[in-house]
């Protein structure tokens, strides 16, 4: 199951991304917003899964992953003026929003800009507060020199073995498709603009806004994330009211990866049974 591939016959190309789409509904539509350094093809089961339950998907490759050409700068910011470039080239109505990692915090600010854009959010192992801390790794690439030479020294091979070891799920073909966010200077570059434009501090205005989209919300996580603990689960359900949590055990922060039926099935499940 893990190296099957959405049912479609080419990556597509909108506003300047990359993309995979499977289904043809006109009412029900989900967008997946992938996290680092993945890309669309982390959705593959969800994708089948979704258009089997008679959803449309469409998961991008944010700019300089997957094969989505890169967009200097790579910041936080730049990623969310891509996605809302994708959506409105392609005319999407409310749509579910589906978010991994980074995709939660692009995703998250983007739908609170937005409200009316999305009809329904799953949340998954990534963060949304401002007093939030970021993880060692990510301090290494934020900071000046150390980042740099991080992310000038990653080979194909320490990458394989890097993400291995944080995802019992990860295999061959998954670590082909997200090197491709390596193979160049300035895709490398992109990545420590995104992390060095991600200060926490520029979410004190967004204190609360997701629950006030008042819009169905799962929030489904690994147990033993160890780049976004659990608790930040436990928080967004505290903080959304009506929100439902699932957590699944012996699951690292890579839940697409691990546990790629699982994960898809509480998703679909969840949609066709509070925005379907």
């Amino acid at each position: 199951m893990h190296a099957r591939i959405p049912r479609v016959s080419s990556h597509r190309l909108a506003a300047g991304l990359s993309y995979r789409e499977v289904g043809e509904s006109s009412e029900r539509v989900a967008l997946l917003v992938h996290g680092y350094p993945e890309s669309s093809y982390m959705w593959r089961t969800a994708l089948d899964a979704l258009a089997e339950a008679g959803w449309r998907a469409l998961a991008p490759d944010l700019p300089g992953y997957g094969d989505s050409e890169p967009d200097p700068p790579g910041t936080w910011e730049r990623h969310i003026e891509a996605l809302e470039r994708f959506v409105a080239e392609l005319r999407l109505g409310p749509v579910a929003l589906v978010t991994h990692d980074w995709g939660v915090p692009i995703g998250l600010r983007w739908a609170c800009d937005r409200p009316g854009a999305v009809d329904a959010l799953v949340i998954s192992d990534g963060g949304f507060f401002a007093d939030r801390r970021w993880h060692d790794l990510a301090n290494v690439m934020r900071t000046p020199g150390d980042g740099e030479r991080l992310i000038a020294g990653y080979t194909r091979e320490g990458f394989a073995a890097a993400m291995r070891a944080g995802s019992s799920g990860m295999g061959d073909h998954a670590v082909e498709e997200y090197w491709k966010g390596f193979a160049d200077e300035t895709r490398r570059r992109g990545h420590l603009e995104l992390y060095r434009s991600g200060d926490f501090e520029k979410l004190g205005p967004y204190a609360g806004r997701v629950a006030a989209l008042g819009v169905p919300t799962l929030i489904l996580w690994g147990e033993d994330d160890r780049f976004a603990s659990v608790r930040m689960a436990h928080r967004f359900h505290e903080e959304i009211p009506g929100s439902e949590l699932t957590v699944l055990q012996e699951t690292g922060h890579f839940v697409w990866e691990d546990q790629p039926d699982r994960a898809a099935g509480v998703l679909v499940e969840f949609l066709l049974r509070r925005a379907g």
